[in-house]
């Protein structure tokens, strides 16, 4: 059950929560190797990711790519990805972040656009489940917006009010979503978005989760 007026989380996973952007650069590189493009820095990838992912490698090689080129890349990106994630831990602070927040008596959840199958065990790996009403992760196909993925996320919430709701990721599309739905964002350098990128966003941008807490608390109040 959410706690009825009070400000409600809902946390991105991958470059916010889950700090994996040398997982994210080495399967991103990996996988280049293997579909015959050129290698790309973390600084590089951050200047140009976007959402939907097709338009990423449009980017990058100049075109989009067809639907059959677009599964065999999005495919070998999560084989690579899955080998390099093991070596990546949460973000500095976040359990003492999420424990302060449950105990001020407010609620959080997560959703991600990781496969829920594979979002589920690893939060649940690193002990920290317990702080959330739900989590959950993409089901259907990859590469698209979290849109409405956020709109099945707040129905499924009981006695959360999308109002007094702050979406914080690491993406523009963290923003999109939110506004969709009627919540509020801020957005958090330190993942797959360069700061010059956010900021033209047009909502908060911040450099710690710490801020991040601090604003989400200030916007919804």
């Amino acid at each position: 059950m959410g706690t009825h007026g009070a400000t409600h989380i809902v946390w991105d996973w991958n470059g916010t929560l889950f700090h994996d952007n040398e997982a994210i650069i080495g399967a991103t590189n990996a996988a280049f190797t293997e579909l015959g493009i050129p290698p790309i820095t973390l600084e590089r990838y951050r200047e140009l990711y976007c959402v939907p992912v097709p338009k990423f490698y449009e980017r990058l090689i100049g075109r989009l790519p067809t639907d059959e080129e677009w599964e065999v890349m999005d495919l070998t990106f999560h084989r690579h990805y899955a080998e390099h994630r093991v070596g990546c831990g949460l973000a500095e602070g976040v359990p003492g972040l999420l424990e302060e927040w449950v105990s001020a008596g407010r609620s959080q959840s997560i959703l991600s656009m990781y496969g829920h199958e594979e979002l589920v065990p690893l939060v649940r790996g690193f002990g920290i489940e317990p702080h959330f009403l739900r989590v959950d992760g993409r089901t259907g196909p990859s590469g698209g917006s979290k849109a409405e993925h956020m709109v099945r996320h707040l129905r499924a919430l009981t006695g959360v009010d999308p109002a007094r709701t702050v979406v914080i990721g690491d993406a523009a599309d963290d923003a999109t979503a939110a506004r969709h739905v009627g919540a509020k964002a801020v957005l958090y350098t330190g993942g797959s978005h360069s700061r010059a990128s956010l900021e033209g966003v047009g909502v908060p941008v911040v450099d710690t989760l710490t801020e991040a807490v601090t604003v989400a608390r200030w916007l919804a109040a």
